[in-house]
């Protein structure tokens, strides 16, 4: 089997030995300062590496005080093993209890139990001791662990310790590494001459010497200029290893525990995460809903208010979704363990996982949206991705981000996506001419009878129009702030066949102008008196007098006519039959074909109308291109082919 990185963290009450059986294991003495030494107990986190027949296994040694309680969550974060300890003289007691609670919270896996102090008891005690703890640890992933007599002073049980960490580290199962780099920190310091250096586990991912990383929460990019892992220089350091990191880009004094490093676009601040929570085995009282708690994720301690979605409390042992509101901003990912503690009295009441990260303020009757949540907590990363990309909804999602929320690997995205396309569970939407969105099915139809719902109101407002601007439809969907999506969703429809979009316009598919019959009438009289008068139609104040009473549905009457293709629109005031407009087309085209020139007095003539009418249409014609103006005179438009234009036409413009 291939070497690996592993991180055992110590646990046990006070003055248990833990210190003392890390220092016999391994050579080091992990308290570290000056009043560690002086008062004999372990206050802050110490480390110590420990190679184990290649293995790279690094003791996270904690305080066993309940007043260094939050010095203990901090050095739990990133543990694959636990070693747990109870010293022979004084059985299982209170920061026993709560340190394990603790790691069964955090969702350990593996683990040893080591009894120190065996010289100190003889066998009955020893014994009782024994059954102490095998009651303490039922239920709990130390269930089957071994239990070792060891002694620090006569040397007994330290060899069995050895080999039993040895298979333990075989058994140990892999972590799943999401592949992009992260490290909480848990110590920065200066170096005399190589700067600020920061340590911690790294939970994911590799770092190499010269790499960017984000520093966050200030969000700054630092370089890496060093790398040690478990005390030796390396180039590149990967997941379950000790770190040591010297940084470029930041002065040490402005580091502080709690912080992180990671890849950039990997990680963002948040305020609110959803979790499934679950009240401690030996929680003192239960979890409140909106109770105010210390919450330790990571090597970071923050206050948050939690709110229960699915109970009111939580009696020890029971379990509920809930959402964590932060009081300081701080980083997540999904599936990442916490603890929830209460400050006055102190003590752990309970923790779980992080089920969506960046989440939004959500109430108890959204039952859509608590339903997403637990989908998040599922074991299938399918399922997992596709609550993911439902709270994604529209907006852009990046594939670390989709890693972020629904907890991937960064090498099973693709396996991932696939599936959910080949389900038809995702789709690629159009929102432009080279560009596409991924969105989950069933947010697309939601959108697309969004589309459908706005042009009924809009077919509602202008019954005697048979189509509708398609900036009125985006106007009708602003929230969507994307003109180019409400046309991808447009196009869509239109190839289902369930509306009718040309050019500018879009209409629902067998919808029909609503006219009364005295505007139908007025329609048809409109049509005819424009068709009657050729290349001299009645302008807009004449169809104005002419429609007396009823004018003030004219403007919709011809909207719909030019629609319909009846009329064409020469300009503001005029229009020209849809035949006549074809027909003079097909005029000039004939008369400009061979390089000629035509005056506004030619065309005049040409068409049997007069200046009033000549001077729009000769405007109409530069418009459109069919013509182009060169003082008084006219030729045909630089885009009028001969081929083309000598062939009939049908069509006006």
């Amino acid at each position: 089997m291939a070497t690996r990185d592993l991180v055992i963290g110590t646990a046990g009450h006070i003055d248990h030995g833990k210190t003392a059986l890390v220092r016999a294991l391994t050579g080091i003495d992990t308290d570290r300062l000056p009043a560690e030494k002086q008062r004999g107990i372990t206050i802050d986190l110490g480390f110590a590496p420990f190679d184990l027949d290649g293995d790279h296994l690094a003791f996270v040694d904690v305080p066993g005080h309940e007043r260094f309680i939050r010095n203990m969550l901090a050095g739990a974060t990133g543990l694959d093993l636990a070693l747990l300890v109870v010293a022979a003289d004084d059985s299982v007691m209170p920061q026993t209890r709560e340190h394990l609670d603790i790691l069964q919270l955090l969702g350990l896996s593996g683990g040893l139990i080591a009894i120190t102090k065996s010289d100190l008891a003889d066998p009955s005690w020893l014994a009782l001791v024994n059954e102490d703890i095998t009651a303490l640890v039922a239920g709990t992933f130390l269930e089957n662990a071994p239990i070792i007599l060891t002694s620090t002073t006569t040397g007994a049980g330290i060899d069995d310790l050895r080999a039993a960490l040895k298979s333990l580290c075989v058994s140990a199962p892999n972590r799943p590494d999401p592949g992009f780099f992260r490290l909480a920190i848990d110590r920065a310091f200066t170096v005399a001459g190589h700067g600020t250096v920061v340590t911690g586990t790294v939970a994911s991912g590799t770092v190499a010497i010269g790499d960017e990383l984000v520093w966050l929460p200030d969000g700054r990019s630092v370089r890496v200029r060093g790398l040690q892992r478990h005390d030796k220089t390396v180039d590149q350091i990967g997941r379950g290893a000790r770190a040591a990191i010297n940084l470029v880009g930041v002065h040490h004094s402005e580091i502080a525990r709690g912080q992180e490093l990671v890849a950039s676009g990997y990680l963002e601040m948040t305020r609110v995460m959803a979790v499934e929570i679950r009240a401690a085995k030996d929680a003192p009282r239960a979890l409140r809903h909106r109770g105010r708690y210390r919450l330790h994720i990571g090597t970071a301690e923050y206050t948050a208010t939690l709110a229960l979605l699915t109970a009111e409390t939580l009696q020890p042992g029971e379990s509920a979704i809930g959402q964590l509101f932060l009081k300081e901003p701080g980083v997540a990912v999904s599936g990442q363990p916490f603890v929830l503690r209460e400050e006055s009295p102190p003590a752990t009441l309970g923790g779980g996982r992080v089920l969506s990260p960046r989440s939004r303020r959500v109430r108890r009757r959204d039952q859509t949206e608590i339903a997403r949540f637990e989908r998040l907590g599922s074991p299938d990363p399918v399922v997992r991705a596709g609550a993911a990309l439902a709270g994604f909804g529209i907006k852009s999602w990046s594939e670390k981000s989709l890693c972020r929320e629904a907890g991937l690997r960064a090498d099973e995205v693709d396996s991932v996506l696939r599936k959910l396309v080949e389900t038809g569970a995702l789709i690629a939407l159009p929102v432009g001419p080279r560009r596409t969105i991924r969105v989950l099915a069933e947010f697309v139809s939601a959108l697309e009878d969004r589309v459908l719902r706005a042009l009924s109101r809009l077919h509602a407002a202008r019954p005697r129009q048979s189509s509708i601007p398609r900036a009125y439809v985006v106007t009708e969907l602003a929230d969507l702030e994307s003109d180019a999506l409400v046309g991808g969703l447009i196009e869509r429809l239109k190839s289902q066949k369930k509306v009718i979009a040309e050019g500018r316009s879009v209409t629902l598919a067998g919808y029909e102008p609503k006219l009364s019959q005295g505007e139908r009438k007025l329609k048809n009289e409109v049509a005819e008196a424009i068709r009657a008068g050729g290349f001299s139609p009645p302008d807009l104040n004449d169809l104005t007098v002419s429609a007396g009473p009823r004018a003030t549905v004219l403007p919709e009457l011809l909207v719909l006519l030019r629609e319909e293709e009846q009329i064409v629109e020469i300009s503001t005031q005029l229009f020209l039959d849809f035949d006549a407009a074809a027909t003079l087309r097909k005029k000039v085209v004939q008369r400009l074909n061979e390089g000629s020139t035509l005056t506004m007095a030619e065309l005049r003539d040409l068409l049997g109308t007069t200046r009033k009418y000549a001077v729009p249409i000769g405007e109409y014609l530069d418009r459109t291109g069919l013509t182009t103006r060169e003082g008084d005179l006219r030729r045909l438009g630089p885009t009028v082919i001969n081929k083309i234009a000598c062939q009939p036409e049908t069509t006006a413009p």
